[in-house]
């Protein structure tokens, strides 16, 4: 079965950061588990078969191997409020083919609400059939603990050089994913660890490719136009 570059790029699990880190004189396997926010997934169409990691067991509240999700049950942890809109993208992916992103809600099996992106691609067969889905979860719920704030305190140094690609890659995301600096940043270090390129080369690559979408549609851009005009009557940010 052959796959996009977007979903090759999630089976090359490397660990990127993990390593910058250990450059840096920290033990990875003290902090592995610090970098693991998200977990990957496959969805065949045909028989409406999911797959998922380990990782995304976890994040819905599982041992790993000790359930397998369908599409029951992928939809049952999804919040009321978010799990309608869930519903219409799912559908559209598996109609059209295309790739999407959603930013919602899952309860796990103990009712803790988490935010996730799910981001997820054409998946393809040896002929080049669109077969399914492959993509990841990123967990955005708001919760760096002391070990995550350490092995940034230790890995930014390093990245001073290219601090303003990073910011500006940061800010993208944002935009896009109406998503905090934090859970950018969080999203940036996700992809760096699962292609196994270093996060400033990351973000000098996204940063250069932004001008390919020649700004946002025409609506979004009356908005921005409304705020920079009167951003000087707006209260600073507390």
């Amino acid at each position: 079965m052959t796959q996009t570059p977007a979903a090759r790029d999630l089976a090359d699990r490397a660990g990127s950061i993990i390593s910058e880190v250990s450059e840096n004189g920290t033990q990875p396997a003290e902090y592995a588990g610090a970098w693991r926010p998200a977990g990957s997934y496959r969805f065949w169409s045909r028989d409406q078969r999911w797959e998922w990691s380990d990782e995304v067991a976890e994040l819905h509240g599982y041992e790993p191997g000790s359930v397998v999700p369908t599409m029951e049950l992928v939809l049952s942890h999804k919040h009321p409020d978010d799990r309608d809109a869930v519903v219409d993208i799912l559908s559209a992916a598996v109609t059209t083919g295309q790739p999407f992103c959603s930013r919602h809600r899952i309860r796990d099996t103990h009712g803790r609400v988490r935010h996730v992106l799910v981001v997820g691609d054409q998946m393809c067969d040896n002929n080049g059939e669109i077969v399914g889905s492959t993509g990841y979860y990123i967990d955005l719920t708001e919760s760096l603990d002391e070990t995550r704030q350490e092995v940034l305190d230790e890995t930014l140094p390093d990245l001073v050089a290219a601090r303003s690609a990073i910011d500006q890659a940061k800010g993208a995301l944002m935009v896009m994913y109406g998503i905090s600096s934090e859970q950018a940043f969080r999203v940036l270090s996700w992809r760096s660890q699962e292609t196994n390129t270093k996060l400033r080369d990351l973000a000098y690559r996204l940063v250069d490719a932004i001008p390919e979408f020649r700004g946002c549609g025409v609506g979004e851009r009356t908005r921005f136009d409304h705020l920079l005009l009167t951003l000087h009557e707006r209260p600073h940010p507390s």
